[in-house]
This record gives C-alpha cells, sequence and structure tokens, in this order.
C-alpha cells in the first residue's frame, strides 16, 4: 500500500477513536501504530518499533514530566503558584501576555519548548484561577508561546545545527529569526484570545474575581521561586560552561529533578510530611498518565517511519514544481507531519534540503526559516507537545487540535510569509 495512503489512513482512525468514540489517547494510538505497521507489511517488524518509539520518547522526558509535575503539584498545594501569579499581576498589566512572555523567553534558554511549558504551567493555571480568564487561555497562549521562540531562534538546537554547517553569521540568524519570531509570538497571542472568544482589552489586572475565590498563600516566597529558578539556572550555566560536574547536573532531567527536590524539602517547616508524600505521589501518579500517551506518540511517529511516510512525502514535495521558496516550508512541514518532533523535523528536513540547495538557488538563511516555519505544521496525535497540553491542561482532543494543532499552523504560515518578506525587500 502507499505509504500516503497508509499515512491517511492512520491519522483518521486515531481522530475517530480519541475524538468520536472517546478511547483514551493511549490505546488509540498503539491501536494506530499497530494499523500502520499492518497496512505497511512489516508484520516482524512492528513491535520492535512500537517499543523503540516508545523508548525513545520516555527515555527522553520521563524525568522532566515526573519531575515537573512534582513541583507543579507542590507549588500548587502550597499556594506557591498563586503567590508567584499575584507578583506577576503587579509587575504586568495583561497577565496572559506575561505567562505566554514568560513561555517565550524561557523555551530556548531551557533548550527545551515543553520543559518550560511544564515549569510555567502551574503559575498560567493560577493566573487563569486569579484572574477568572476562560479555561485553557493561559495554557493555550503559553504553549504557543514557546514554539515561536524554541522554533525560530537561534540557538535552538535545529537552528544552531544548521548555521554551523552552513557557516552561516550567528548575529545575522539571530536577528532574523528575532525579527521573524516576535511577530509569530504575538500571532500565537492573539489567536489564543480569538478562539476563546476573548478580548485582549480584558487582559489586564482590573480583570479579578471575587476575592474569596482567591487561593490560600501558605508559603513564602524562597519557597515559591527557587524551584522554578534553580532548573532555569542551571540549564543556562550549562550552556556557557564544558565542565563535566556541570555538563551533569545542568542537563534538563536532572536541573528539573533537583528543582523538585527542591520542592519538597522547602516547605517541610510550614506542612506535614505526610501531605509533602502525598502531593508527590500525585505528581507521580498524574506524570505516569501523561507519558503514556505521549508514549503512544512516539510508538506511531516511529511506525510511520518504518512504513516509508516521510521519504514519499519529502520525494513528492521535492519532484514537484512547486516555487523554490515553498520547497524547504514544505519538505519540513511533511516532516513534522509524519514524526512529530520540531527539533528532529528541523534535522531531517535540513538533511534533505542541504544536497538540493544549488538548484533552489536561494540564501541559505531564506533556506533556514522557510524550513523552521514548517516545523510549525501539522502537529498532531504523534507529537509528544500534544498529549502534555492536553494532559496537563485537561482539555480534550479536539479542543488540542483546534487552539495547539490550528494555532501552530497559523504561526508557521506566519512565519514563512514573513521569511518570504524578507527575501523579496533584502536579498
Amino acid at each position: 500500500m502507499s505509504p500516503l495512503l497508509i499515512f491517511l489512513i492512520a491519522l483518521a482512525f486515531v481522530l475517530v477513536l480519541t475524538a468520536r468514540l472517546r478511547v483514551h489517547p493511549f490505546i488509540s494510538l498503539i491501536a494506530g501504530s499497530v494499523l500502520v505497521g499492518f497496512l505497511a507489511g512489516e508484520i516482524e517488524a512492528t513491535l520492535d518499533t512500537i517499543t523503540a518509539g516508545m523508548s525513545s520518547i520516555f527515555a527522553q522526558y520521563a524525568i522532566i514530566v515526573t519531575s515537573g509535575s512534582i513541583i507543579g503539584v507542590i507549588l500548587h498545594k502550597t499556594g506557591a503558584t498563586a503567590l508567584i501569579a499575584e507578583d506577576i499581576t503587579k509587575i504586568f498589566k495583561k497577565p496572559i501576555f506575561a505567562i505566554a512572555l514568560l513561555g517565550f523567553v524561557f523555551a530556548v534558554p531551557m533548550m527545551c519548548l515543553i520543559l518550560a511549558f511544564i515549569i510555567f504551567l502551574p503559575v498560567a493555571k493560577d493566573l487563569s484561577d486569579k484572574h477568572g480568564f476562560p479555561k485553557g487561555l493561559t495554557e493555550v497562549a503559553l504553549a504557543l508561546a514557546t514554539m515561536a521562540s524554541f522554533g525560530l531562534l537561534y540557538p535552538s538546537p535545529g537552528i544552531y545545527a544548521f548555521t554551523n554547517e552552513m557557516q552561516l553569521s550567528a548575529s545575522r540568524v539571530l536577528i532574523i529569526g528575532m525579527s521573524i519570531a516576535i511577530v509569530v509570538f504575538l500571532m500565537g497571542y492573539l489567536y489564543a484570545s480569538k478562539y476563546y472568544s476573548f478580548s485582549i482589552k480584558e487582559d489586564c489586572c482590573d480583570n479579578m474575581v471575587r476575592e474569596e475565590k482567591r487561593p490560600e498563600i501558605l508559603t513564602y516566597r524562597t519557597a515559591s521561586y527557587i524551584p522554578i529558578l534553580v532548573p532555569i539556572v542551571l540549564i543556562m550555566i550549562r550552556l556557557l560552561t564544558n565542565i563535566p560536574l556541570i555538563e551533569l547536573i545542568g542537563h534538563e532531567s536532572i536541573a528539573l529533578f533537583a528543582g523538585a527536590i527542591l520542592a519538597m524539602t522547602l516547605p517541610a517547616r510550614n506542612f506535614e510530611s505526610s501531605d509533602i508524600r502525598a502531593w508527590v505521589e500525585k505528581g507521580i501518579r498524574r506524570s505516569g498518565l501523561v507519558l503514556l500517551d505521549i508514549c503512544g506518540g512516539g510508538a506511531l511517529g516511529a511506525t510511520l517511519a518504518m512504513a516509508g511516510v516521510g521519504e514519499a512525502l519529502g520525494g513528492m514535495l521535492l519532484d514537484s514544481n512547486i516555487p523554490v521558496l515553498l520547497i524547504p516550508f514544505l519538505v519540513a512541514a511533511a516532516v513534522q507531519t509524519v514524526q512529530g518532533s520540531r527539533m528532529v523535523t528541523l534535522f531531517i528536513a535540513s538533511a534533505l534540503v542541504i544536497p538540493i540547495m544549488p538548484e533552489l538557488g536561494l540564501p541559505a538563511e531564506i533556506v533556514l526559516f522557510s524550513m523552521a516555519s514548517g516545523t510549525f505544521l501539522i502537529s498532531h496525535f504523534n507529537d509528544p507537545y500534544f498529549w502534555i497540553l492536553a494532559d496537563f491542561a485537561e482539555m480534550d482532543t479536539p479542543e488540542v487540535l483546534k487552539t495547539y494543532t490550528v494555532g501552530g499552523a497559523v504561526m508557521g504560515i506566519s512565519s514563512f510569509l514573513i521569511t518570504a518578506v524578507i527575501y523579496t525587500l533584502f536579498y
């Protein structure tokens, strides 16, 4: 069977199970993965491919997701997130814009947009409670903001790798990327507001819920901020040094694990140890559900790759007669649609596009940002971020498709159009 037909059947199958029949995402994704293996005629390799896809995702995200979940539960239960939300409200006039800006600023220094989302999600939830914003608005605004910077700014891994390989000017790439990313960030902020029928004029400190709905703050600022700030500082120090010890403790998993330990120990003088243990157990249970979903996405992505869907999509685009500026964009979009991880998408798309760059005749920076724009779409069931947003923000599949998937597509198309304008005006 044609790889492209396999791809369409698999997506329709998973969509019907999750959105229509309300089957749990993990069951739907594994069933979809088995279906892909059967349709591709790879019966013997299917199980090994599924387990390999799951294990790679688990190895990458298990500590990050579990630690982030523990931090989130403890900070929420102690009132720390309410305190941080209160501080943000005092500093910024627009709370939703502020939480989105935090995600935009820290996604690249953390070298992980999912990590930035997980760390700031509890604050986003408390801002929503504090100001009575529509459920899901702050979470979606935060998620889209992390995508804007991580997908376009140097030294995000994919941008950094292409810049180094093509020996481009880092400052030039940063300037172009920043000019695109700022607009894309605003597009994500506006899209989230538009979807939830929320006027950005209402994004202000005057929009408050009644006083009695505010959670009680039972902690102090040190215990509130340290579990968030320490991982950020460790990760940023790691980027500036080559010391083995710093490489270890500054790794995203270990840094966030340290934050979880701090979140568990700092409130000890104000709370019973039994309470803290209960919160830790709740965080671990919640993270287990999230990990199952994202591992299922890894399985689907691995089986689609086994079926040759990525090569088929890329080959079809490269052999077409479409405008050359669209080719890097569509190649990246095709790869992203198949395998799910934006960072991996940019590496794969670069490997496909770099050999044909002489035929394209485009400046390397334009090729880079055309590809980077394509990584924003189409993100769906095989994308770990999709299920992290769904589970942590307590959103159902159709809502995630309408906010995260469609919002990402809007941002990616906007990014491509800005890239085209830059190419037209300056090259």
